[in-house]
């Protein structure tokens, strides 16, 4: 995929950091739109049908948090990739956020250089994706379309945010096989994303609470299992 062809949605109520943030990702080819708070971010979103979405998420009329949940409930978008705009220390919305389907963080100020180097890391998971060689594949009651990012469990059709799809895809690639924390971090997420250290254990939780608890095996000091 061609960078002209990529689309990038930033939403921020800041005027000035739009136009910083716009001006510069636009200066490497991407198609950029731009939203001044949630409720435009969340049209914008539907309408533009964006790869990456760069959120704030402390804004008026509808804050980040909210915006990211509409988007990952609304069809077309449960795969765009969602990273928050953040200030520093801000750790009780980053849970929140991984909560409601981000995939990344960035934390605020930041400078244009390494906003694009981010931006470029982030977008480099679209092409990752084409790589996958079993579309759907099915692990005891659970079938998973890795083309479609659904999940069927016993019957029953389930949509999960993509860090949650893409966990469980890598857990139930071998069943009953310890995955490392640190294997976890760098297939799921990317040696180029630092995350805090309670992220894999959230993200486990809803998959916990929405495949069930039994599949899901924590061996502690090392990493997780899936277990049919």
């Amino acid at each position: 995929m061609n960078t002209k062809d990529i689309k990038i949605l930033l939403v921020d109520d800041e005027p000035d950091i739009l136009e910083i943030v716009s001006y510069n990702l636009s200066a490497e080819g991407y198609e950029v739109f731009t939203a001044k708070n949630g409720v435009e971010g969340v049209s914008k979103a539907k309408k533009k049908q964006p790869h990456l979405i760069i959120m704030d998420v402390m804004m008026p009329e509808m804050d980040g948090i909210e915006a990211c949940e509409m988007i990952r409930n609304t069809p077309g978008l449960e795969n765009t990739i969602i990273a928050f705009l953040t200030a520093r220390g801000e750790d009780y919305s980053q849970v929140a956020g991984f909560d409601a389907g981000a995939d990344d963080y960035i934390t605020k100020p930041i400078k244009p250089k390494v906003l694009v180097s981010k931006v470029k890391a982030l977008l480099r998971r679209l092409k990752e994706e084409k790589k996958e060689v079993d579309e759907i594949v099915k692990v005891g009651n659970i079938v998973i379309n890795r083309e479609e990012y659904k999940i069927v469990n016993n019957g029953e059709e389930i949509i999960l945010p993509r860090k949650e799809f893409e966990l469980l895809s890598l857990l139930t690639s071998k069943p009953n096989k310890v995955f490392k924390r640190e294997v976890i971090l760098d297939k799921v997420w990317g040696n180029e994303v630092v995350v805090g250290g309670r992220t894999i254990d959230v993200h486990i939780r809803k998959l916990r609470e929405k495949i069930g608890d039994d599949h899901f095996k924590t061996v502690k000091g090392v990493g997780y299992k899936f277990v049919l």
